[in-house]
C-alpha cells in the first residue's frame, strides 16, 4: 500500500534515505550525506509531498516530490529492491503530476537505467556544485 508520509514515519524514512545514499553513492564521501541529514529531515520532508510504500507494517520505500514536479528522493530498502516497489512509487506520483524532473548522478548507472525504463529522458548533463559530480537532469511528461 502507498500512503502519505506521516510525521511518525520520519525515523524510518530517514534511515532508508541515509542507507540508500551510502549504497547508491559510494563515490561520494559519507560525511556529505551526514552533513545534510538534519536539513533533509527538518526542512525538506516538511516541504515535500512524500509517499511511503508500506507492506506488513514495514516501510519498504518512499518517494518525495518537491514543488509539484521535482523528485528529490526515491529510495527502496536494499532487501526489498527488484520487487517492483520503486516502479509502484514512481507510477503513484506519475498519476498525480503531469511532469516530473529529477537529478541522478552519472555514476549511478542502475538508477539511470531504471529511470529510462520508466520513461524519463535525459535533458542535460551538469556538475553538482556541492559534490563536483556529473549528474543528469531527467524529465518525464504525461502524454
Amino acid at each position: 500500500m502507498i500512503r502519505k508520509f506521516k510525521e511518525e514515519d520520519t525515523v524510518k524514512v530517514m534511515t532508508i534515505w541515509t542507507k540508500g545514499n551510502f549504497q547508491a553513492h559510494s563515490f561520494i564521501d559519507k560525511d556529505y550525506w551526514l552533513l545534510n541529514f538534519n536539513k533533509v529531515k527538518d526542512e525538506y520532508l516538511k516541504k515535500a509531498n512524500t509517499y511511503v510504500y508500506v507492506e506488513d507494517d514495514t516501510i519498504k520505500g518512499f518517494v518525495s516530490v518537491l514543488d509539484d514536479y521535482y523528485i528529490g528522493a526515491l529510495f527502496v530498502r536494499r532487501e526489498y529492491k527488484r520487487q517492483g516497489i520503486g516502479r509502484k512509487l514512481l507510477n503513484y506520483v506519475k498519476e498525480r503530476y503531469d511532469r516530473l524532473e529529477l537529478n541522478v548522478y552519472e555514476k549511478n548507472m542502475d538508477a539511470i537505467l531504471f529511470y529510462v525504463s520508466q520513461g524519463f529522458v535525459n535533458q542535460k548533463i551538469q556538475i553538482d556544485g556541492e559534490t563536483n559530480e556529473k549528474e543528469y537532469v531527467m524529465e518525464w511528461k504525461k502524454d
